[in-house]
């Protein structure tokens, strides 16, 4: 009797499991076996790392999304932890959540108008005498915009892991005569690390396949494995080297998953 009560608080949850989760990628799989002629074929795969035009797609794609990581990492766990500190830090940690409320289009054509020619930006850069400069369509305003796009999302499972930490640990470690820059490095950094580690999946995994971003703030100069992607399937109707590509990112996305993986979560450490 209580197994049929488990299965039965299962069954919802395994129902969307299957519908919205593995049927999606068992099609993926399935399609990426076939052509253009929809016949059953490895060549997508040869192709796929034969070809140095999607090999270096595919670099580019680990690098911009490792060079996204790493400046939303500089920015978030320092603003995680001044947040932390603060006295109303509920009330200043909801206006870190807010901009994830807007719409990814709507923030990116606000920064469209920032930096373009008559913009915010370059009115600034001539008040201070610099002039005007082409902000937009460049890799560097590609990298801000995504960086800030993702902060939030960095900043809220660090500052999960700061709240969890247990005080005492703190405490202790100043008692004891260690600096505070010791105490930091030797005791904070290490047991908020599953906070980084969670917070390294949740922009590294999605940067990857960034492409709207490329187009309406990269100008088509960033091209990545989301671009590509979006190509075949809207332009080219390749289906099946899409759904090729789409396989690579997954098995990127478990590869990262793994080597971000920790058993000790955030929450686990003893009050």
């Amino acid at each position: 009797m209580t197994n049929r009560k488990n299965w039965g608080y299962f069954l919802p949850y395994g129902l969307w499991l299957a519908l919205f989760v593995i049927a999606p990628v068992a099609l993926i799989v399935y399609q990426s076996f076939f052509n253009l002629d929809h016949q059953f074929t490895l060549n997508n795969y040869a192709t796929y790392f034969q070809s140095g035009v999607y090999l270096k797609m595919t670099a580019n794609s680990i690098w911009y999304a490792l060079l996204i990581t790493l400046f939303t990492g500089i920015i978030s766990y320092p603003t995680a932890y001044v947040l932390h500190q603060l006295k109303h830090r509920q009330f200043w940690l909801l206006l870190v959540i807010l901009p994830t409320w807007i719409n990814i289009l709507l923030k990116a054509y606000a920064f469209i108008g920032i930096f373009s020619q008559a913009g915010m930006a370059n009115n600034f850069l001539r008040f201070i005498g610099i002039g005007p400069h082409q902000l937009l369509f460049t890799n560097a305003s590609f990298i801000f915009v995504a960086t800030y796009i993702q902060i939030p999302f960095m900043i809220l499972p660090i500052y999960n892991a700061l709240d969890d930490l247990n005080p005492a640990y703190v405490n202790a470690s100043l008692d004891l005569g260690a600096t505070r820059w010791q105490t930091f490095r030797r005791v904070i950094f290490p047991l908020t690390l599953p906070g980084v580690k969670a917070g390294v999946q949740a922009v590294f995994i999605p940067s990857l396949s960034l492409f709207m971003l490329t187009r309406l703030i990269g100008g088509n100069k960033v091209i990545t494995l989301g671009t590509a992607i979006e190509e075949h399937f809207l332009t080219t109707m390749n289906w099946g080297m899409g759904s090729t590509i789409g396989v690579i990112l997954i098995l990127a996305m478990i590869i990262v998953m793994q080597l971000t993986n920790d058993h000790d979560q955030p929450g686990g450490f003893p009050r």
